[in-house]
């Protein structure tokens, strides 16, 4: 199936998104409305996920009071490969398909968030399958955590530690996080073990 809009490419959905139905209270509309920019956030990633595509914070503006009055959230896959001298000599591998993709909101006097323009084709396919390895919808709950605190400490392998707790949510399908979170957060914990350790010794 291809979309095409104004001023956009063909987009190239894959099989599965087709067959993936997103409600029609799902769908981003001008003119929505939500209490708070967070909230305006956590339904577009809701709403990204069942498509299938990135999401991250491209602008935001704040006003007079210095609060967060405007914001920007696009798909990750905007912008595009750098063709500056400099750059083109080695170019880098990239993700960038100069995708449009992106929701606008804006607060109004009363404090309510509304959607003030919001485009939907992709010029990339998307991928629902693919949803929960983005950047985006990977985090590391408490139970997790924890679990790989204590395991680090007893000299278990990290590798075992991952794969202990996908046999424990039942396949890999319904990991919320990558093997690579999990060194990711072991390591920034053995930083802060490591720095109490000195401060420690420091006041000993």
């Amino acid at each position: 199936m291809s979309i095409t809009g104004e001023l956009f490419t063909t987009v190239t959905v894959s099989e599965e998104a087709e067959d993936t139905m997103v409600e029609k209270d799902n769908v981003p509309k001008v003119g929505m409305d939500f209490k708070s920019a967070k909230d305006v956030w956590k339904f577009y990633r809701s709403y990204a996920a069942a498509v299938g595509f990135p999401i991250r914070k491209r602008t935001s503006r704040k006003g007079d009071n210095g609060s967060v009055k405007y914001v920007t959230y696009a798909c990750s896959r905007e912008g595009g490969r750098c063709y500056a001298t400099t750059c083109s000599l080695n170019p880098q591998p990239t993700i960038q398909t100069d995708c449009k993709a992106r929701l606008i909101a804006k607060e109004d006097l009363l404090g309510t968030w509304q959607i003030t323009k919001v485009h939907h084709e992709h010029n990339h396919t998307t991928s629902p399958s693919k949803s929960r390895l983005y950047r985006c919808n990977r985090y590391l709950n408490q139970h997790v955590k924890r679990k790989l605190e204590v395991n680090d400490i007893a000299g278990i392998p990290l590798h075992k530690n991952f794969n202990s707790t996908v046999v424990e949510v039942g396949d890999y399908s319904n990991m919320t996080f990558t093997e690579k979170d999990c060194r990711n957060y072991v390591e920034k914990v053995r930083r802060l073990r490591l720095g109490e350790g000195d401060a420690a010794a420091i006041l000993a």
